[in-house]
């Protein structure tokens, strides 16, 4: 109202803001790798962890746990890592790893990766039904047999995501932001048309190992 003074403002102290890196509690982020059975039970890679698979998955952990990475393994993959390697190593692998299925029901993969994956197929499969055809026309020795399921094996699973464990591996690494570590082809060129980073077994010796510290 006219003639009455108004009550002064509160005044608020204003406070001085820090700099970014004062104000905020920054934590180092984790390494966070997703595993495949291939990273052990590949002939190729396995030597390069260890003499066999037990020392492999020893050797491995070690690497992790000196450089406080981040595993990841689908529970799929982790059954099948148990029909290559002791009870012991197992149960020391569960104690630094997290194993789980990916969330398949929330996972939202973009609609052009299963028409990729589709067209592929159909091409692979007519390739395989050319290889049968040729076949029949041969000997049915051993060697014809065996060169038979070689080939055939190569046009329909080389290359390509051909089981659930496989899947689960990419859908996993998606789900959790991590990176792929793993030898399987089809793996990787899944997990690159999702923009997921793929390890090769040399690329993590090199990064996290120490040239004295290789099979310790």
């Amino acid at each position: 109202m006219e003639g009455q003074e108004r009550p002064p403002r509160k005044t608020q102290k204003m406070q001085k803001l820090k700099p970014y890196e004062e104000k905020t509690s920054l934590v180092p982020v984790r390494p966070r790798l997703v595993l495949d059975t291939s990273l052990f039970v590949n002939p190729e890679t396995q030597s390069r962890f260890g003499a066999d698979v037990e020392q492999a998955v020893r050797n491995f952990l070690d690497i992790v746990r000196r450089n406080k990475i981040e595993i990841y393994m689908p529970i799929s993959v982790f059954r099948e890592l148990s029909h290559f390697t002791s009870k012991e190593a197992l149960v020391l692998f569960r104690q630094e790893a997290i194993v789980r299925a990916p969330d398949i029901y929330n996972l939202h993969v973009p609609a052009a990766i299963l028409h990729i994956f589709i067209r592929e197929l159909r091409e692979r499969i007519n390739k395989g039904l050319r290889i049968a055809e040729e076949a029949i026309y041969r000997e049915p020795t051993p060697e014809n047999l065996r060169r038979l399921r070689q080939q055939y094996r190569e046009a329909l699973r080389s290359g390509i995501v051909d089981s659930v464990e496989d899947l689960d591996v990419v859908l996993l690494a998606k789900e959790v932001g991590g990176a792929i570590l793993s030898a399987d082809e089809g793996i990787a060129k899944m997990a690159e048309a999702l923009g997921i980073e793929v390890y090769s077994a040399d690329y993590f010796i090199n990064r996290y190992t120490k040239p004295d510290e290789e099979q310790v």
